[in-house]
């Protein structure tokens, strides 16, 4: 499972710099803020990230994603619960993919890739009608893709993910 200690805190910092979402590293063994799932996952509140070095980066890109998916109002009031519906939460997902593609970009892709990536989200245990997170991606994500376009998360037939620092 890839960690945050292997890509960094600065690195996470630098690609969410734009968006106003602030990562926090949390200390050692304490408690994460704001995390849904407990444990080493991730955690938001507003407008920051918390996260430590042994969160799984898949948890730390998927809550980063929920955050810059979500209106400003919903931030506003953000505390462990991003809520969304199925829609958003498919393209949460869909972002999170492209998000391991900008940290590969600024880091040693074979370690870090979309592969990885997917191994991390099957093990964790997200679900995908068919099967597996890759599987999805390639052939059933096509309506989250179109979500992230309508939201202008996603430049229309590039793919690339926008309002990002890096």
């Amino acid at each position: 499972m890839m960690t945050v200690a292997e890509i960094g805190v600065d690195l996470l910092t630098r690609l969410f710099a734009g968006s106003g979402l602030g990562v926090v590293l949390v200390g050692a063994g304490e408690t994460i803020p704001g995390s849904y799932w407990g444990e080493s996952e991730a955690g938001l509140i507003r407008h920051r990230l918390f996260v430590r070095l042994d969160t799984p980066l898949h948890s730390a890109l998927h809550e980063a994603a929920h955050y810059l998916c979500m209106d400003p109002a919903r931030r506003e009031v953000l505390d462990r619960d991003a809520g969304g519906d199925y829609a958003e939460e498919d393209a949460v997902c869909y972002l999170q993919v492209l998000l391991i593609d900008r940290i590969a970009a600024f880091s040693d892709p074979r370690c870090f890739n979309r592969e990885r990536l997917f191994a991390d989200m099957d093990a964790w245990g997200y679900t995908f009608r068919l099967g597996s997170a890759q599987r999805w991606f390639a052939a059933d994500a096509e309506e989250a893709r179109l979500w992230l376009e309508r939201y202008g998360m996603l430049a229309p037939e590039s793919g690339v993910a926008l309002r990002l620092a890096i």
